[in-house]
């Protein structure tokens, strides 16, 4: 079984982790030794444990899941010369994780949290000599893309990286608004993740637009609910979200 050692032990480490779990050696480096065991807990699953400072990444993949701006820190706690570097932060690039942390090869990869569920929508670039065993190792969570370029992966970064944020706030808002028309809040949630389901399915093969038109019937109430959003301007702000995040992420 190959084994895979995650730098960092936050959210995205933990729900990437819970997708591999089964089919690699989990292995985690961090700053704590409590957060590490917390880790583990919440993993389920035992596995090898170490401190940041000097720990020796030579010869090993990495799964580098720390925030960008602790790059250059991180850095400074490690040693070694890693076989692949396979990187989840937004935003920073090949090149600057190639001179602070001087692994063989980089491969950016921008997963979701659904990795936990095995959900996840992964984009891929970077060095094209592991393009291949990237696709394997991330597909184990969910859907593969592989990019040409690392401006089409912050790109994506901000549709599929920050779109469950995006999908939770519509979620809650046409949940809060059939609760306000006197729909128990129980049911509104049921009613809102069956949606949620069944439309995941549906959207795999079929435009958005000609899904739209099935559903919407002539003065019907599809077509009220459905210009009331466009009167709220909801395409326009999902159009700006991707500019604001993609700007972001370029920021990093």
């Amino acid at each position: 079984m190959k084994t895979i050692t995650f730098i960092g032990n936050g959210n995205m480490a933990l729900s990437i982790a819970q997708g591999l779990k089964e089919n690699y050696k989990i292995e985690v480096v961090g700053r704590n030794l409590e957060k590490l065991n917390k880790f583990e807990s919440e993993l389920g699953i035992e596995i090898e444990k170490h401190l940041m400072d000097g720990y020796d990444t030579d010869g090993k993949s990495l799964m580098f899941c720390v925030k960008p701006a602790n790059v250059e820190e991180v850095a400074t706690r490690l040693k070694g010369k890693a076989k692949v570097l396979y990187s989840v932060l937004a935003g920073t690039t090949v090149a600057k994780l190639k001179q602070n942390l001087h692994p063989n090869a980089v491969v950016r990869a921008m997963p979701n949290l659904a990795a936990s569920v095995g959900k996840s929508m992964t984009t891929l670039t970077g060095d094209e000599e592991f393009k291949d065993e990237a696709i394997e190792l991330l597909e184990t969570i969910g859907e593969t893309l592989w990019l040409s370029s690392e401006k089409e992966l912050d790109i994506a970064t901000a549709l599929a990286g920050s779109g469950p944020a995006y999908l939770t706030l519509i979620a809650e808002a046409l949940t809060d608004g059939a609760v306000k028309q006197g729909m128990k809040r129980a049911d509104a949630m049921a009613t809102m993740r069956g949606l949620f389901s069944g439309f995941g399915e549906l959207i795999q093969d079929i435009h958005p637009a000609l899904l739209k038109d099935a559903v919407m019937s002539p003065g019907g109430t599809t077509a009220a609910g459905y210009g009331a959003l466009e009167d709220g301007n909801v395409r326009a702000a999902c159009i700006d979200a991707i500019a604001k995040a993609y700007k972001k992420a370029t920021e990093l």
